[in-house]
């Protein structure tokens, strides 16, 4: 077996890649991978297992037959390439979702052209989270080229759907075996959280709608009606009166970014009430019978879901006793506790060694204001050892003229390279 790279040696050969690691993410990026509906998952998967194959990868196409989203039009085609070395060992596996938000208005350059503009390359999925990927590959090639016996393997996958909940990408694996033991040891998920940082987790979901039903009447007399939109409006006046307030009063442990994220939030995703105006524009003279609040409560991991929901309905109920004719009813849309990987994980560590010897820094922990895989990394695949890194700014995801810096993707790529020497190695310090 060839002895272990100096980790010096593993950084030199990452930065004469550069060249390489621009051009795959540029090529990435070109491919309009946007999400809904699920455009152009399978030529990007197909691009990403062309060249895990020319590299040794044993290649899969996973697609989600019958899952969220999935259809002959719009295919959740995932893609896992998996390399043995020479021994048995751990297992590494960096997971990277290839589907990326819809441009939206605003870009003052092509979203889908991979602009380069000095040391930045400019499109929608830039930094979330192409150039991960692409940071992420180049890494293990590296790797691969001065240690190709190394002990152990390592999995490189690009999912689908994790702007919408990851149920047709890393759950609808994690189902399946792809995310636990003895298969996977660690999981690495490039997200752009900062090149200096490893996020440990996030914060927990709680969606729900609010419908409140009034009773239509002609609206010269609203007084033979009940309008849903005023009761909704009770209940919004409740809101702010009295729950912002203790949100605001509740901080958590888990070193969240940034710093307002801290508290317990809650957004108003959307409200709907009444009649549409019709096709000349003219408002129907009607009381509104019915009004819909979708809203969107991000809690701490000292909360409890079922505190969250109690906290709502306890509001509803009070609008309730104050307003005998209030009728409502709540649907939870959707769930996701919060997550929290160990600091005192071997992956984290080494991470934390990496960054400190590539940027000359200690790491900082973070964990992040919204949820991303490692939810079902950990609840379905039941693998704790998993945690986001990657290059880019978190502030750019989902923006206009989003950008990675070529510079922050070569020092990532570092990072998790030397980080696997350690992994792999075993030793802790990887030479």
């Amino acid at each position: 077996m060839t002895t272990v790279p100096s980790k010096d040696h593993l950084l030199s050969r990452i930065a004469d890649a550069r060249d390489d690691l621009v051009a795959l993410t540029r090529d990435l990026i070109r491919i309009p991978t946007i999400n809904p509906p699920g455009d152009g998952y399978a030529p990007c998967s197909e691009l990403i297992g062309a060249r895990l194959a020319q590299r040794g990868f044993t290649v899969e196409y996973l697609r989600a037959e019958g899952g969220l989203g999935d259809s002959d039009r719009y295919p959740r085609t995932n893609v896992i390439g998996r390399i043995e070395g020479g021994a048995p060992g751990r297992c590494i596996h960096f997971n990277s979702h290839i589907d990326v938000v819809a441009p939206g208005s605003g870009w003052t350059v092509d979203p889908f052209a991979a602009e380069m503009r000095g040391d930045r390359i400019y499109g929608r999925g830039a930094c979330d989270m192409k150039g991960g990927l692409a940071a992420s590959i180049v890494a293990v090639e590296a790797l691969l080229s001065l240690w190709p016996d190394f002990p152990g393997a390592i999995e490189i996958s690009g999912t689908v759907d994790e702007e919408t909940g990851g149920y047709a990408g890393v759950a609808f694996l994690a189902e399946r075996g792809y995310f636990s033991r003895p298969r996977v040891d660690y999981v690495i998920i490039p997200e752009p959280l900062h090149k200096d940082c490893v996020c440990l987790g996030h914060r927990g979901v709680w969606w729900a709608e609010v419908e409140v039903a009034g009773r239509i009447a002609h609206g010269s007399m609203p007084f033979l009606g009940t309008s849903a939109i005023r009761g909704m409006g009770a209940f919004l006046d409740k809101i702010e009166r009295d729950l912002y307030p203790a949100l605001n009063q509740r901080r958590t442990t888990m070193p969240v970014i940034p710093e307002d994220a801290r508290f317990s939030t809650l957004n108003l995703n959307s409200i709907h009430g009444g009649l549409d105006e019709t096709e000349a524009g003219f408002p129907a003279a009607l009381v509104a019978d019915s009004c819909r609040l979708v809203l969107d409560r991000r809690y701490l991991i000292e909360e409890s879901e079922e505190e969250v929901r109690r906290e709502i309905v306890g509001l509803l109920e009070a609008v309730r006793a104050e307003r005998p004719d209030f009728r409502y009813e709540l649907r939870e849309l959707w769930s996701v506790p919060p997550v929290m990987t160990d600091a005192d994980s071997p992956l984290v560590r080494a991470l934390d060694r990496g960054i400190e010897q590539v940027l000359g820094r200690p790491a900082r922990h973070v964990a992040s204001p919204g949820t991303y895989d490692q939810k079902h990394v950990q609840r379905v695949g039941q693998l704790r050892d998993c945690v986001a890194y990657g290059p880019g700014i978190l502030d750019l995801a989902h923006q206009p003229d989003e950008y990675v810096g070529i510079d922050d993707m070569i020092a990532a790529a570092q990072v998790m390279a030397a980080a696997m020497i350690d992994l792999l190695d075993g030793t802790g310090d990887g030479g």
